[in-house]
């Protein structure tokens, strides 16, 4: 409850710093000046800005109030390199967005807001309620409808409303939730149920989340699936110490990959029912699992050597300590598809980011349309 309280603290100051910055500076923002910050006006294309919510997998340690010295699964540097390397700022620099900043390292200037930002936190998941080291699906979710409200104490109203529906939400969840469920928690009573009813209860979260969203005048919505975690190397590496789980010919545990399609399955049947409901919402569900066990299944084809290893890691595989110095990465990373224990390289975001942006040169990555057509797609407004 405590940390909880301070982080939504922090929430607040960060917004009377907002306030307190435009009355010092003597910001004046008139109707004029608000048709500036619209989409067609900012970069040629239908989106104003990208706003990223999620995990690991959207944010590389740097979002939170306090960083802890070392990841819970021993992985200070989960990415190589930085933000950049991930999927949403890939997608942003296709859109012709500037970088995005971490939410927590924004001064409280409007223009930083309108260039969008990451809420994402590392090892955010859905169901719990997140601490000092990373902020959870509903913390994160406080954190953007104060940014929006910011917006619309710096705009016209209708600017402001404008602005966020021409927007991107890009919302990437799930993938910590089942990390937790397998690596952390083996006595999680969860594991006595079905996936599905694991599934269920994530994807209800996830589909609460979109209308929230909704309701917070977004009208473009990306959606990420969980990856095929259990082709990771730390999964594969805890199957064979405990012999839990069935490894196939890819290098894969059949049992973690069997709960994470089914995640992913019901949250597409749950896009595809939204899209249905709100007429006037365009929601992208990208199937990263199909994407990544595509590269694994013909690696040579894609690119890529090792399938199986970390580039950066300790132990076999890599697998048994996670990348606690960038120093000890393997020579060429563009070879590997996985970068440490459960995260895979920029040269696979990149080729799953092309992929959701134009079809190629993996197919219906992203459904019921690609990203390029969202961008393309006029807002209702």
């Amino acid at each position: 409850m405590r940390r909880g309280f301070l982080v939504h603290v922090h929430s607040l100051v960060v917004m009377l710093i907002c306030m307190f910055s435009s009355i010092v500076h003597g910001q004046q923002y008139t109707e004029e000046t608000d048709l500036n910050v619209t989409a067609n006006g900012r970069n040629g294309s239908l989106v104003s800005a990208l706003f990223v919510l999620g995990d690991s997998s959207v944010d590389c340690g740097d979002n939170t109030l306090f960083y802890p010295l070392l990841h819970g699964r021993l992985s200070l540097y989960p990415c190589n390199g930085s933000d950049g390397t991930l999927l949403p700022q890939i997608i942003a620099d296709k859109i012709g967005l500037t970088s995005i900043l971490p939410f927590y390292a924004q001064n409280g200037s409007l223009n930083e807001i309108l260039g969008g930002l990451n809420f994402g936190s590392t090892q955010a998941m859905i169901m719990n309620q997140g601490g000092f080291s990373h902020q959870s699906l509903n913390q994160q979710l406080r954190q953007v409808s104060e940014s929006m409200q910011l917006l619309q104490l710096h705009l016209s109203e209708n600017t402001a409303v404008e602005f966020t529906k021409s927007s991107i939400f890009f919302l990437s969840f799930g993938k910590e939730d089942y990390i937790d469920l397998f690596l952390h928690n083996s006595s999680n009573p969860m594991l006595n149920h079905s996936a599905e009813y694991f599934a269920t209860i994530l994807v209800n979260q996830m589909t609460n989340a979109m209308r929230y969203l909704y309701e917070a005048n977004a009208r473009k919505i990306i959606c990420l699936g969980v990856l095929p975690l259990g082709c990771a190397p730390r999964m594969a590496w805890e199957s064979n110490q405990t012999s839990d789980g069935y490894i196939d010919g890819n290098g894969c545990v059949d049992n973690v990959n069997n709960w994470v399609l089914e995640y992913n399955r019901l949250l597409n049947e749950h896009i595809v029912q939204l899209n249905a409901e709100f007429s006037d919402a365009h929601i992208v569900f990208c199937d990263v699992y199909t994407g990544i066990l595509e590269i694994i299944r013909k690696p040579r084809f894609y690119g890529f050597e090792d399938t199986k290893s970390a580039c950066c890691g300790l132990g076999s595989n890599g697998a048994m300590i996670g990348c606690i110095s960038t120093e000890l990465a393997c020579n060429q990373a563009s070879a590997h598809v996985w970068w440490d224990l459960l995260n895979p390289t920029e040269a696979v975001n990149s080729i799953l980011a092309e992929a959701a942006w134009s079809n190629q040169p993996i197919p219906e990555l992203c459904r019921p349309f690609t990203i390029h057509e969202l961008v393309h797609t006029k807002p209702s407004l």
